[in-house]
């Protein structure tokens, strides 16, 4: 009986690991036509969307994804490659403000906070992507993160027909992004039940116009 038990359970971590190997190939190679590392290699779009991260790491030290990120937004934006920029992410508290943390990033750069635009509901990747679209009214845009981010996002986004790319940001060595890799990983299995479950976003709500005088009220 024992080893009836081991060998299920064997058999089912084998089918685990095989869904997920698959599911990365399938996101991998749909989204590879789609993602660079150079940006002129991109086409112009009017809005980069960066997703968000936190700007420190839990033991208070920089958090590298962060930064590249910015720099990243920072370069599409002084090259005329992007027009505006919507920074998405997570507001779930008032001391916790990922698109706050990026506004002030970018404009200490030099980026105008008048072409900066926060998404304070974009909770998770697919949040992000669909408020673009459904929030700020955008079918096109450059997707800001780092590639293996951006393969998810982009997936996400031509799976709902949405004309999106991926600009890279710089890659994190493995002391500080190891675990972040992993767990993105597996995070290609969630998105596969979400889409198949045609999951929303948690929070939608008035649509903000690109071009407008940007927003910046909290959903706190």
């Amino acid at each position: 009986m024992k080893l009836k038990y081991t060998l299920a359970l064997l058999a089912f971590v084998v089918t685990i690991l095989a869904a997920t190997l698959y599911a990365n190939y399938v996101v991998n190679k749909a989204t590879a036509a789609y993602i660079s590392n150079a940006s002129t290699t991109l086409p112009n779009a009017k809005v980069g969307v960066v997703l968000g991260t936190s700007k420190l790491l839990k033991s208070g030290r920089e958090n590298y994804y962060f930064t590249n990120r910015v720099l990243a937004t920072v370069e599409l934006y002084k090259s005329g490659k992007i027009n505006y920029i919507i920074v998405s992410g997570d507001n779930g508290n008032k001391e916790y403000n990922e698109p706050e943390d990026f506004l002030n990033a970018l404009v200490a750069q030099g980026v105008p906070d008048s072409v900066i635009y926060l998404d304070f509901a974009g909770f998770r990747t697919l949040d992000s992507v669909i408020r673009t679209w459904k929030i700020f009214g955008q079918r096109k845009f450059i997707i800001i993160s780092q590639q293996f981010h951006n393969q998810r996002a982009v997936y996400i986004a031509r799976y709902y027909g949405l004309d999106a790319y991926g600009y890279n940001a710089k890659e994190v060595g493995k002391r500080f992004g190891m675990r972040t890799k992993i767990r993105e990983y597996f995070a290609r299995d969630k998105m596969f039940i979400d889409l198949w479950l045609n999951k929303q976003p948690k929070f939608l709500g008035d649509s903000v116009p690109i071009g407008g005088k940007p927003n910046r009220a909290t959903n706190n």
